[in-house]
């Protein structure tokens, strides 16, 4: 089966040297938007035309990566260029917002997660994208992960035999240090909207985006039961699926982890467990593995450069076709499940 990453990498085999480069500006250039302009930069045959970022620092360092990009003062005024694409890095209240007036003039869409702050903004979009045609993706950046990758492989080739368990982890020793995430009227909510979400698109995405069932959730606020006006830090969810799966999610921010964070996304079946685990605490370095009893078959190891991938592999989708791509519509469904769980907690 082709991988998310072989795939990306065909699709820019196939183009020509003289397709045009994508025409892509840049809406936020902050720490994750300065990096997927690097990556898109270095790993796929785009043009950064113009930058939207009131920084005058961050503006000077995308205009060193970018030096032929125009800074421009608005939304509005890098539309009226008429780009081929953008790329949304701005706070989460802004996301389903300006994807839909990019798409509304015709110009395709890469945009950080979440997508929406609930289901209903990502709808919005998904109809924005659809009723343009435009090309639409979100970063849900460690489905390109080598080690996930693996593991969906032989999930698909029913590698350890039924699966009918998945635990999924994602806590950080840290918290957002913008003061919107605290509001759920900018941000949508807590740790399972910022953190979660991974974990969710990673559980659909890997069994091919079966239908969920039941969910049930308990979400906290510094040790408490979560009360109106805050957003939640900690947050456990039990999620089963229609044919049986049973999966149980935590995720959190200020965890007391004795590390930098905790990540990890096990499936168990009949004939073993594949899992995937950060290393040391690590952000960025991840193994894969196989197990099967007492014994286990390591898959993959760092160093994987995966962060940027997501974006790359949209830039060279958007260089073959800006039309809507159906695949989208998975979107929608990672976010009904992150509705359901806060309407439990």
């Amino acid at each position: 089966m082709v991988n998310n990453l072989q795939a990306s990498q065909a699709l820019a085999q196939r183009r020509s040297h003289d397709v045009r480069r994508p025409r892509i500006g840049f809406v936020g250039v902050g720490w994750i938007g300065l990096n997927r302009m690097e990556a898109m930069l270095a790993g796929s045959a785009i043009n950064a035309c113009a930058i939207v970022e009131p920084d005058p620092g961050m503006q000077k360092s995308a205009l060193e990566r970018a030096p032929q990009a125009e800074v421009v003062g608005s939304l509005e005024e890098l539309l009226a260029l008429s780009p081929d694409g953008i790329v949304i890095a701005t706070p989460s209240a802004l996301h389903a917002e300006q994807s839909i007036a990019a798409l509304e003039a015709g110009v395709a869409v890469f945009c950080q997660k979440p997508l929406g702050r609930n289901a209903a903004e990502v709808k919005a979009v998904l109809e924005a994208a659809r009723r343009n045609d435009r090309l639409l993706g979100v970063d849900l950046s460690y489905r390109f992960t080598a080690g996930m990758e693996q593991i969906r492989s032989l999930v698909l080739q029913n590698a350890i035999g039924k699966i009918f368990a998945a635990e999924l982890v994602f806590h950080n020793a840290y918290g957002p240090d913008k003061n919107w995430f605290y509001d759920p009227a900018l941000s949508g909510g807590g740790c399972v909207i910022d953190l979660g979400v991974h974990l969710v698109d990673l559980l659909l995405w890997t069994l091919e985006f079966p239908s969920v069932k039941n969910i049930s959730s308990q979400l906290f606020a510094q040790g408490e039961k979560l009360l109106d006006l805050k957003v939640e830090d900690y947050a456990v969810a039990t999620i089963e699926l229609e044919n049986g799966l049973a999966a149980r999610l935590a995720c959190s921010w200020r965890l007391h982890a004795g590390r930098d964070a905790v990540i990890s996304v096990t499936f168990h079946g009949t004939e073993g467990s594949l899992a995937f685990s950060n290393v040391n605490g690590s952000f960025y370095d991840f193994t894969a593995e196989l197990r099967r009893g007492t014994q286990s078959e390591v898959l993959t190891t760092p160093p994987d450069a995966w962060s940027g991938r997501a974006a790359v592999d949209w830039a060279n989708r958007l260089a073959v076709s800006n039309r809507f791509d159906s695949r989208a519509d998975e979107l929608l469904k990672v976010a009904e499940v992150l509705d359901r769980i806060y309407a439990s907690g």
